[in-house]
């Protein structure tokens, strides 16, 4: 089975927004609606989990019950950070999924995640045992020398730039969780940077500049352009 976990336990605090940043309306639908619409359509997802902030489970199950998301499954609290949020997820799948099931964990602020982006990250779960969604380094890259200043480059080659889905199988998952908290790593912030500090191997898969997290109102006019904007026909 196939669970895409989506991530909206934050505040959304950078956003300086009353609203928590994934309960945002954009053309007349919270942008966490805009992120399950995406699984929820793609055939190889099964089942969908959300780690929702404290006090918005009720609202999400009523968004998803007027949009129709039927895959949504289960809902479990967020927690005192990322990392926590993440692990809340994690073993509340524990108790109602398969070690052998694929976890796709997702940002709910992610709301332009593609049918294409899903596929390739199940499929390089499949093959290399996990999948973290990437994009190349375009620009030049300085190493802070102090908050303003620099006098070193790193090579924009050596570097990948990550979003999510980042695929696991559930049962790496409930290993890496437990093991942090054996080490003492409690602020990890994100499951792929958790997986490199524990020493593990991570894979990538091709994501997308579209695929554009919103943490800023700058990426919400963003957003609301890549909403209606089409490829042109003369672009390959």
């Amino acid at each position: 089975m196939n669970v895409a976990m989506i991530i909206a336990g934050g505040s959304g605090q950078r956003m300086g927004q009353d609203i928590p940043k994934q309960f945002l309306n954009v053309n007349d639908r919270p942008v966490i609606i805009y992120t399950l619409e995406a699984f929820q359509k793609h055939p190889n997802i099964d089942a969908i989990a959300v780690v929702c902030l404290k006090g918005w489970d009720q609202i999400l199950w009523a968004y998803a019950k007027q949009f129709n998301i039927t895959k949504l499954k289960w809902v479990f609290e967020g927690g005192e950070n990322g990392q926590g949020s993440l692990r809340n997820g994690v073993m509340g799948l524990k108790e109602v999924c398969s070690e052998d099931d694929i976890i796709l964990i997702h940002d709910a602020i992610r709301p332009m995640v593609s049918q294409e982006i899903i596929s390739n990250n199940i499929s390089c779960c499949m093959q290399n045992g996990n999948s973290i969604t990437v994009i190349p380094c375009a620009e030049a890259m300085l190493l802070r020398e102090d908050e303003n200043s620099s006098i070193e480059q790193i090579p924009r080659a050596s570097l990948a730039r990550t979003q999510t889905p980042q695929a696991f199988p559930l049962g790496k998952l409930i290993w890496a969780h437990e093991e942090a908290l054996k080490r003492g790593i409690t602020n990890s912030i994100a499951t792929c940077t958790l997986m490199v500090e524990l020493g593990e191997k991570v894979y990538f898969s091709a994501g997308s500049e579209k695929n554009v997290k919103l943490t800023t109102t700058e990426d919400i006019e963003i957003f609301k352009a890549l909403l209606v904007s089409k490829k042109d026909e003369w672009l390959k």
